[in-house]
């Protein structure tokens, strides 16, 4: 770096002292913590995002948000030029660069790092970064933080894009990096044309059939909600009503949102009898989850509709398209195109519903916990469909198969034998299942946001589908019964104490969680020596039994996932287990807390 570089560097980050005894670490998250000791930790993103832009020679964006944390939480993540996370080999140098203690050791840092990585601050090359933010309070004197950060980049050049989503953020950088339009404009645009071009795409059968409710969306008194607002505008027709959108007297997140929903398994602030029966959904804060719910009529409990069964849904549609052009391939004498379709899930989805997928005869592969392994190995097929059951997916179409279907679409239109005015309505219009196939996956391929989750274009894609198939809430929720399970979120008891508490806790108190080593996706335990073959013979013990442990990737527990054919079994069996991982790791072992809450609650 030239002088006039490490001078701007060493001034600008005298104004941003790091806080005392925090310690911050980049995850999947990126950096989250009260919001009051972040500035530091933005103004150094900053750079970062800076230098990952010198780096790629692209654009990248940087988001300002904690997603569903509460209120006085904030974060800020990276955004490649992918649209998708930072890289994970950058991880370790945002790590080092948040907690440099003083402007020296954070220049000699970053010193160390661009001669490393070979960084040429030659401007050559435009650095842009994208900045968005959510609703918090927070936001716009952290936005400030990351400003300053990026301009101390001598050439870098900042673009706020305002208050959006964490997907849309995500969905501009892919946009603009692939040369496409890239405003917020052009983001409801394409949603909602797709979105019009799937329901004209209903068969035949089911263009008469209506949805016999409205739709009543939870938007966690945070961004989703407003977007979803604007969105609907778009979309012409769409019958949804929004609630608890950032507007309104409600809290973000409290008592509202998607991972209080998918936790606690009960209706959001603003619902209540009157909704009874009705297609309900609820966004996390920054609107990259979504599950449905349907209220029960006898409390304000509800039937979650979760990731996992929105996964399904998507697979089901997917398949459906494929396979009517399954045949047509098959008629060819020579390099028939077969795409591959693969369903991609942790260790934590519900036993049930891989069951189900792999009844379809759908190829279901697992990763490790965390969105980031789901999303590389969805990368792998020509469509990957990835979930968690908190609502968090997507579906990503290679290049490859995209480059087929357009292929596909010619080819199918060009055997259209008419006069001009009815090609182009054949083309609207088409007659062939296997030309509507084709254009719905194409259409699919633009409504959903293949950099990331995204609970908007996930909310209209699963719409759309329910149009296609005629088909209701309640008859997409009857796909499976989940198994009950037992996943747990516990404060630790007192060190001197031995209880265990009864119900098969999923946090087990540890000396080191480094004792434990995993392998197939987090599902098998290879150190310490024989604590897996134990965990088999107590899980053989119990009908339609599984159970696995994790070393946490934050703290110093080891989690327990346990689930069988009753929650009694599933409760006896995490307890029984806990009692194991106690014996083998040699430490009082044991659950921590007293409320349990389910499975499907995704744990990092």
């Amino acid at each position: 770096m030239k002088e006039e570089q490490r001078t701007l560097i060493l001034q600008s980050s005298s104004d941003f002292p790091p806080p005392k005894g925090v310690k911050l670490s980049y995850g999947t998250a990126g950096f989250r913590a009260d919001a009051s000791l972040l500035q530091s930790t933005v103004y150094r993103v900053g750079i970062l995002a800076a230098l990952r832009s010198l780096k790629t020679q692209s654009v990248i964006g940087l988001m300002i948000t904690a997603s569903h944390n509460k209120v006085s939480d904030n974060g800020v993540k990276i955004a490649d030029p992918n649209g998708g996370m930072m890289s994970q080999s950058w991880e370790p140098f945002a790590d080092a660069l948040a907690n440099a203690p003083d402007p020296s050791q954070l220049l000699a840092l970053i010193d160390d790092f661009v001669t490393k990585e070979c960084i040429s601050f030659d401007g050559g090359h435009p650095v842009e970064i994208l900045l968005g933010r959510d609703t918090r309070p927070s936001g716009k004197s952290l936005l400030e933080a990351a400003k300053m950060g990026i301009s101390s980049i001598i050439g870098a050049v900042a673009h706020d894009m305002g208050v959006l989503t964490t997907p849309q953020l995500h969905w501009m950088v892919r946009a603009r990096n692939l040369g496409a339009k890239s405003t917020e404009y052009d983001y409801f645009l394409q949603l909602s044309q797709s979105y019009r071009s799937l329901v004209d795409l209903v068969p035949d059968k089911n263009k008469v059939i209506k949805l016999n409710d409205r739709l009543v969306v939870d938007g966690a008194n945070g961004v989703g909600g407003d977007k979803l607002l604007v969105l609907r505008d778009f979309c012409n027709g769409l019958a949804v009503e929004v609630r608890n959108t950032s507007r309104g007297q409600g809290v973000l997140n409290k008592g509202v949102g998607a991972d209080f929903v998918q936790k606690e398994k009960v209706a959001p602030s603003g619902f209540g009898i009157s909704d009874v029966g009705l297609r309900c959904a609820s966004l996390d804060g920054d609107a990259d989850r979504i599950v449905y719910f349907i209220v029960r009529p006898d409390s304000n409990k509800i039937d979650l509709v979760d990731g996992d069964k929105i996964l399904s849904l998507f697979a089901l549609f997917i398949q459906e398209q494929l396979n009517f052009l399954k045949d047509d391939e098959q008629g060819k004498t020579c390099n028939p195109y077969c795409p591959r379709l693969g369903v991609v899930q942790t260790a934590y989805a519900n036993g049930a519903s891989t069951a189900f997928l792999k009844n379809l005869g759908l190829e279901v592969v697992f990763t490790s916990t965390g969105v980031k392994y789901l999303h590389e190995k969805a990368t792998e097929y020509d469509i990957g469909i990835y979930f968690e059951a908190n609502g968090h997916g997507t579906i990503l179409f290679s290049d490859g198969i995209l480059s087929w279907l357009e292929a596909k679409k010619k080819e199918l239109a060009s055997t259209w034998k008419g006069d001009e005015l009815g090609f182009h309505f054949h083309c609207l219009f088409p007659g062939s299942e296997k030309q509507k196939a084709v254009l719905r996956l194409l259409a699919v391929s633009k409504l959903i946001n293949q950099a990331v989750g995204d609970a908007l274009s996930g909310l209209l894609l699963v719409e759309a589908i329910l149009v296609h198939s005629g088909g209701s809430i309640h008859k997409w929720n009857e796909l499976y019964h989940d198994l009950p399970s037992r996943q747990l979120k516990k404060r630790t008891l007192d060190a001197r104490s031995r209880q265990t508490t009864v119900g098969g806790g999923s946090n087990v108190k540890v000396v080191d969680r480094t004792a434990v080593v995993t392998a197939n996706a987090e599902t098998v335990v290879v150190q310490p020596a024989g604590i897996q073959e134990a965990i088999n013979v107590e899980t053989a013990k119990y009908r339609q039994g599984r159970c696995f442990i994790r070393p946490s990737g934050t703290e110093d527990v080891i989690r327990i996932y346990a689930e069988a054919a009753t929650q009694e079994e599933a409760d006896s069996l995490a307890n029984s287990v806990a009692k194991i991982v106690d014996q083998f790791l040699g430490y009082v072992a044991r659950t921590i807390g007293t409320q349990f809450s389910s499975l499907s609650a995704h744990m990092n």
